[in-house]
């Protein structure tokens, strides 16, 4: 089985494409995925698979901070979990379960007006994921440029201590610690675990 995110940028109509191209384009480039792997079509859609799915949550999570960093904007992805019955020369002609759940979903959040949802083979990991995603959407949505900033410095350098963080930064290591605990990323990343729990499951 590999995974699948599809994503589309929100209020990306009426702005200068490069205003987002550029952010998302790093986003994607740094999840070190092989751009063989990951395609942005459409003007301001995007798909990348992630082989290792239990990593989907965290790379959806790292692309939705650096979207968010510019003021404004944000993203939808639908991540798709399945087989892969076809590998193309781009990601956009590959096919399987994991390319029609990811696709049909993301077409289904615009009508639910949620910003990230997954689907599987497996309904009952689908129901209690997606409730999970619903609830941390709560700060994840309202994150300012500031909060989304220190998500994705963060998740650059995993591992880092918060006071090499703050230096990155330029600013003391309580603001960093302020602005961790005001952007909920304890409570996201115990969301990434019980992802990770759930998913690696999956394996067995």
């Amino acid at each position: 089985m590999t995974s699948v995110i599809t994503g589309d940028i929100i209020k990306s109509r009426g702005e200068n494409p490069e205003v987002w191209l550029a952010p998302l384009k790093e986003a994607l480039t740094k999840t070190g995925i092989n751009k063989k792997y990951w395609e942005i079509f459409r003007g301001d859609s995007f798909q990348i698979e992630i082989e290792n799915y239990s990593k989907a949550f965290y790379i959806a999570i790292y692309i939705k901070a650096c979207i968010k960093i510019v003021k404004g904007l944000d993203v939808r992805m639908a991540i798709g979990i399945g087989n892969k019955t076809f590998e193309g020369t781009k990601i956009s002609e590959s096919n399987g379960d994991a390319f029609q759940f990811s696709g049909d979903t993301l077409e289904n959040l615009k009508k639910e007006k949620t910003n990230l949802k997954i689907k599987s083979p497996f309904s009952y990991l689908n129901e209690e994921l997606n409730l999970y995603f619903k609830l941390v959407l709560i700060p994840m949505n309202n994150w300012t440029t500031n909060s989304a900033e220190i998500i994705k410095i963060v998740l650059e350098n995993h591992g880092a201590l918060q006071s090499e963080i703050a230096q990155i930064i330029g600013v003391s290591q309580d603001a960093v610690s302020k602005r961790l605990k005001r952007a909920h990323f304890n409570e996201i990343m115990e969301v990434n675990r019980m992802y990770n729990k759930k998913v690696s499951q999956l394996e067995k």
